[in-house]
């Protein structure tokens, strides 16, 4: 699993630091300075993580993560702050934070703080050879997909490499809102560029070839000026 981050960070020297360390933990990084610029991005982008100052112009970074809460974003939130004192961990955690973190920051306990951050919020996802969901097996190590609900000779599903990723993707955020960017950069990897109709095809083929309908369990589809969304529904039973 390869991280998407949004970093929240108007000191320009802080922001750098951040980048370099997230980038060389092989993380995909969006930095914003204000939080306006955040909330705007969050209108048609989806991240697994925010790394959110305490400080920022506008709003404090502890108005940002109330916001977000009171939207139903429940993002995973990182706290970075200068503020060490208990009173200031509490209430941040009290506001909805995953974790803290006081500058200055330093590199390999950031990508660890981060990383512990994501196996809680994905408990499994991070290290596991095998990935379950419902009727569907992934083998991550292998690229290979089984059905459990397809004839023992037809239980596995012929993926190519950016369909088994796309699904993988999928499955591992049912429920969850994706952003095109978001898929473009965990499928066709950091600075692609990739036609919508590109990955509205490979989209619909992994549709067609999961099942993903409402009759087999599951519904996909594209979200207005977002992205795409996979939910796990109840298929309606005859009488």
């Amino acid at each position: 699993m390869i991280a998407r981050i949004a970093l929240v960070e108007d000191d320009a020297t802080q922001r750098q630091a951040a980048l370099l360390h997230l980038e060389d933990a092989g993380m995909m990084v969006k930095p914003f300075v204000t939080p306006k610029d955040f909330f705007v991005a969050l209108e048609r982008e989806s991240f697994d993580l925010a790394l959110l100052d305490w400080g920022l112009p506008d709003l404090s970074g502890q108005e940002v993560l109330a916001r977000m809460r009171a939207n139903g974003n429940t993002m995973p939130v990182l706290f970075v702050t200068a503020r060490d004192g208990e009173e200031d961990v509490v209430r941040a955690l009290d506001t909805g934070a995953d974790d803290y973190l006081v500058k200055p920051l330093r590199g390999k306990e950031l990508v660890a703080r981060i990383m512990a951050v994501l196996r809680r919020s994905n408990p499994g996802q991070l290290e596991a050879r095998y990935f379950e969901f419902d009727r569907f097996r992934f083998d991550l190590r292998a690229m290979k997909l089984v059905d459990d609900s397809l004839p023992g000779d037809q239980k596995e599903i012929e993926l190519t490499h950016k369909e088994f990723n796309l699904a993988l993707m999928l499955l591992r955020n049912v429920g969850k809102p994706l952003s095109r960017s978001h898929i473009r950069e965990a499928v066709w990897g950091r600075g692609s560029e990739v036609p919508s109709l590109t990955m509205d095809t490979h989209v619909s083929r992994v549709r067609t070839k999961l099942r993903l309908r409402p009759e087999s369990g599951f519904l996909l589809a594209p979200v207005y000026s977002f992205g795409y969304r996979l939910e796990f529904v109840t298929a309606d039973k005859p009488d």
